[in-house]
């Protein structure tokens, strides 16, 4: 009997063992390869728009289209820096300003929203609830609500045609404050009473122990607020007369306007269109990984 008993569990064992692969049962192995085909189908927009770039104007225009060039070239790149070649200001400097508004509100809007919401969440001040009330009602406010106000903020302050009238706007940013004030909450409060008996000051508590911890949602920020300010351009639209001081979006939307027909400057077009989807990509690829983590942190053990 015993002999018997020891033969089943063989048998099972090796059909556990025959099941698996790499470690992996078929429940594991199917739900990789469905993920997987979702990946790719996920992908198809971001491969349409590199192909699509290096289309020549005889395949832009085929029907059906192909998702795959067929005979790639670069001349849509040229096109697109030698279509300002006869205006008094080049394709270069739309990018240059795009880059450099980028970057700086990018910091700008992560350092202002973390030192926000640091004494939000860490420092029960008079009046904090109803100031992080006010945050929270603020989100139910779509953008278009708050053009005429900024217009008469920005103008009063005597900042039109500036760089400050492209980054201040989106200093103010209640997405972000409420990400990191919750993300903070979960920091131990006796780690930091245990710096200030060892005699650290606010400012050296917040910079060496809240934002190391935070870094997640400080990356978090940063991808969601690159995003939005690499791809806008109503800074461009409402504050600016001067051309110079336009971004790169505004040179995109007004590329193929005006003209006598459809055809003219697509290749250009798909050529920018490129541009503008790159850096956020390299952007979220840096800081995918902290992106990760926040959406799976639950808590500071």
């Amino acid at each position: 009997m015993r002999s018997l008993v020891l033969k089943v569990r063989n048998i099972a064992s090796l059909r556990r063992s025959d099941s698996r692969l790499f470690g992996w049962d078929r429940s594991q192995i199917l739900i990789a390869i469905l993920l997987f085909g979702l990946g790719l189908i996920m992908l198809l927009p971001l491969i349409y728009i590199f192909n699509h770039a290096l289309k020549p104007y005889s395949e832009l225009f085929i029907f059906p289209p192909n998702i795959f060039v067929m005979n790639p070239t670069l001349s849509n790149f040229t096109e697109l820096f030698v279509v300002t070649r006869d205006s008094t200001i080049p394709a270069s400097r739309y990018l240059f300003n795009s880059i450099l508004i980028a970057v700086l509100a990018t910091v700008a809007v992560t350092v202002v929203s973390a030192l926000c919401a640091y004494p939000l969440a860490k420092h029960k001040f008079p009046g904090a609830r109803a100031l992080f009330f006010v945050i929270i009602v603020s989100l139910m406010f779509v953008p278009e609500t708050m053009q005429i106000p900024r217009y008469v903020v920005v103008s009063s302050l005597g900042i039109m045609n500036t760089y400050w009238a492209h980054v201040l706007p989106h200093v103010a940013a209640p997405v972000s404050v409420f990400l990191m004030k919750q993300f903070m909450d979960q920091v131990p409060n006796e780690l930091l009473e245990a710096a200030r008996i060892d005699g650290a000051r606010e400012f050296t508590i917040f910079l060496r122990i809240v934002m190391p911890v935070c870094m997640p949602a400080v990356a978090t920020v940063a991808i969601l607020q690159f995003q939005n300010i690499w791809g806008n351009n109503e800074t461009s639209i409402l504050f600016m007369t001067d051309d110079a001081m336009k971004t790169f979006p505004y040179f995109l939307q007004t590329l193929t306007q005006n003209l006598a027909n459809s055809v003219a400057r697509q290749g250009a077009a798909a050529a920018a269109s490129l541009v503008m989807i790159v850096p956020t990509l390299i952007v979220f690829l840096v800081f995918q990984r902290k992106v990760i983590a926040t959406m799976a942190h639950s808590g500071i053990k």
